[in-house]
């Protein structure tokens, strides 16, 4: 297939379409894990749908000091990776095209959620992203528009956005793809040194630390249930090796509960050993959330979570989650 380059709304309103439009959103600079989006829209478009990629560094979500002028620009590249991912369309506004007239008076505010986690290490990035994604939601026009992720608290702002405001789109949310080593893509880590490449593994092994900390607590919690409140629950846990819970199970299965609390603990530690690597990992944030606000789990949460860091190695910042289930109160 022929991937048609256009550059003004007007091009991509007057193209002929037919079936469903699924939208994948990017700032170019595209690798593996937006082909992976690519190809996902493809499946949900279908052969008679449309999918539109979008090209767009915007400059409303970069801060003072943020990397702006040397984010990459690699439009070529791009087009022909979203070319063989199966893309229709490359839309590649200019910022003119999207802001005419300049920066936008009116803008999409994020609300408390934007202000935690990253909007605090960022402030002003989810308004200015948000803004944006109204944005080319409306240029765009399209059924379903989906996003990674790894972006953890973007992809909650945009859905929350779009049920808050009445967008009549389907959201999709694509799982992060990783390299070989663990860490997850992203236009970012072309920055990195080999030196720097190696602490920032340090990000995905602390995540996959917490979750099997977090697998552990939930095989104790299923099998605490499994067995009655009675002599023979003390014997079960004892059988699996917990001989202290096995001294009083009751006591074990109310402190597992208190699971988030050694979720973070694990995923730390494993932190703090990379903030003394050469060169070192500085830490911004380690955080067990709940997704619908982002506002910590507690250590008697149940239900989904998301455990998310950021940190920079360098002058490369990074970030990562994984997405996490804590089980009813026993």
């Amino acid at each position: 297939m022929t991937t048609a380059l256009l550059h003004t709304a007007e091009e991509l309103r007057t193209r002929a379409r037919g079936g469903r439009r699924a939208v994948v959103m990017t700032m170019g600079a595209l690798h593996e894990g937006h082909a992976t989006l690519i190809r996902t829209a493809r499946e949900i478009a279908g052969p008679h749908g449309e999918v539109v990629v979008t090209v767009f560094v915007n400059p409303l979500q970069f801060g003072a000091g943020e990397d702006l002028d040397r984010y990459p620009r690699t439009l070529e590249a791009d087009v022909k990776l979203a070319e063989q991912a199966g893309a229709d369309v490359v839309f590649a506004p200019s910022v003119d095209e999207v802001y005419p007239g300049g920066e936008p008076q009116v803008r999409i505010t994020a609300g408390p959620m934007g202000e935690r986690l990253e909007g605090a290490s960022r402030p002003g990035h989810f308004d200015g992203m948000l803004t944006v994604v109204a944005k080319l939601l409306h240029l765009t026009r399209p059924d379903a528009a989906l996003y990674g992720q790894k972006d953890a608290q973007q992809l909650a702002l945009i859905r929350r956005m779009v049920r808050d405001l009445n967008f009549g789109v389907e959201i999709v949310a694509v799982p992060t793809v990783r390299e070989s080593d663990g860490l997850a893509l992203s236009s970012r880590n072309r920055y990195l040194s080999p030196q720097e490449r190696r602490t920032a593994l340090a990000l995905s092994r602390a995540l996959f630390a917490g979750l099997d900390r977090h697998a552990a607590l939930e095989a104790l919690r299923a099998r605490a249930r499994e067995v009655p409140s009675s002599h023979a629950r003390a014997e079960a846990l004892s059988a699996i090796g917990e001989s202290r819970a096995a001294a009083d199970a009751h006591a074990v299965a109310k402190a597992v509960p208190g699971g988030p609390a050694a979720v973070r603990a694990a995923a730390r530690l494993v932190l703090d050993e990379a903030a003394r690597l050469d060169p070192p990992l500085v830490l911004d944030y380690l955080a067990l959330v709940d997704p619908a606000d982002f506002t910590e789990a507690d250590d008697d949460f149940t239900g989904e979570a998301v455990l998310a860091v950021a940190a920079r190695v360098g002058t490369t910042r990074l970030i990562d989650n994984l997405p996490l289930t804590f089980g009813a109160a026993l």
